[in-house]
């Protein structure tokens, strides 16, 4: 009999499980709530290039072509993308939005066992042998509810509609969080004209240079991952200390926490690829983190306050996965799922794309889709 899965969401993550199960021969369908494959990657900012090296980058079956570079830009991600779900010719449905996910019911009328997942969309019921969820470890964007926000009398934005700086040329910009994106927005607010930045910054990140001559930060997370933390955290601070600048009476020292430790609590290091250099000269202030909203005035924690026209939110994301699979019980803390890896959370379902490693995403989506697609058809 062939294994029928249902696939939930059409980014890489998706794309990758797709394409592995169906090399095993499964019958695969992807779900995605938009017209397009990699949507998500559509809408990210236009100086975005990929932090991880093109070779290190590809998902199964299809490599990134060459003259994409070695750091791809965004716009050409998703053309691999597209590329990806054409030379697999893999089935997406569009327009498709999954609002529960439920167990198989047990006993079909004559005794035999059901074992088909019940799936309700926008668009009907349906039913499946086996479930992948990869709707994104950045699903819904996430904005902290700072007290006063309300009667702010200047703009805030979160960092997922960020395009480019030219809506913000001349303007006093404060850009709340130091991960890759908004370090990265606060150097092209300065390319772009803005009349200052600020970067507020609540816990100072681990940086490392996204590389040094044809060495690939990418390439030492591979080579650490498997590593104890404590050594890779001793280790870290002797790298640190030799690749970046002292930055502490700049607002950025190397953090208590060592780098091995907060990438198992969830937090990657920044890849510097111009923030350092920015910070260095003046061009971009780091400032403590928000503590509230005081009318037009922003009161940091330490009691400063700037008036910025518009505060851009990096604040990241929520995974959301609650009003699909919250009745489940394989949901753990924030909502993230409690087997990830290519291991089921239960019977006939999986997780992929929901966890954010030092070797970087992709690479560990591409390993996660085989994972998954050898657990799923084992027996078959």
């Amino acid at each position: 009999m062939v294994l029928t899965v249902s696939v939930i969401g059409a980014g890489p993550a998706g794309l990758s499980a797709a394409a592995a199960l169906k090399a095993r021969g499964a019958d695969v369908t992807v779900l995605e709530k938009s017209e397009h494959v990699g949507n998500a990657w559509r809408h990210h900012y236009d100086r975005l290039h990929l932090h991880t090296t093109r070779g290190l980058s590809k998902l199964p079956g299809l490599a990134i072509p060459r003259e994409y570079g070695r750091w791809v830009a965004r716009d050409d991600v998703v053309r691999y993308l597209e590329a990806y779900a054409v030379h697999h010719d893999l089935k997406v449905e569009h327009g498709v939005e999954v609002t529960r996910l439920d167990r198989p019911a047990g006993e079909r009328a004559g005794g035999s066992a059901d074992r088909r997942w019940t799936i309700t969309t926008t668009d009907g019921t349906r039913t499946a042998d086996a479930v992948v969820i990869a709707t994104g470890y950045n699903h819904t964007p996430h904005v902290p509810d700072w007290p006063g926000q309300d009667g702010f009398t200047g703009e805030v934005v979160h960092a997922s509609r960020y395009r480019n700086p030219a809506p913000y040329a001349g303007k006093h910009v404060l850009v709340a969080g130091v991960g890759n994106t908004g370090a990265e927005i606060a150097h092209d607010l300065v390319d772009g004209g803005a009349a200052s930045v600020h970067l507020a910054v609540r816990t100072p990140p681990h940086i490392v240079p996204r590389n040094q001559g044809p060495w690939a930060a990418q390439y030492t997370g591979v080579l650490v991952r498997h590593l104890p933390d404590r050594l890779v955290d001793t280790v870290g601070v002797a790298v640190r200390r030799a690749s970046i600048p002292d930055l502490s009476n700049l607002g950025l020292p190397i953090p208590d926490v060592g780098i091995a430790s907060r990438v198992a609590q969830g937090s990657v290091p920044l890849q510097d690829v111009g923030i350092v250099a920015a910070v260095l000269a003046g061009t971009v202030r780091v400032v403590p983190a928000i503590e509230r909203f005081d009318g037009g005035e922003v009161v940091l924690s330490d009691g400063a306050r700037l008036a910025p026209d518009v505060v851009l939110a990096a604040t990241g994301y929520r995974r959301s996965l609650e009003p699909v699979v919250g009745h489940l019980g394989v949901l753990g803390d924030r909502g993230k799922p409690l087997a990830t890896n290519g291991r089921p959370a239960a019977p006939g379902l999986y997780f992929t794309g929901f966890t954010n490693p030092i070797s970087g995403m992709l690479l560990e989506m591409a390993a996660d889709a085989r994972r998954i697609a050898r657990n799923a058809t084992r027996g078959r």
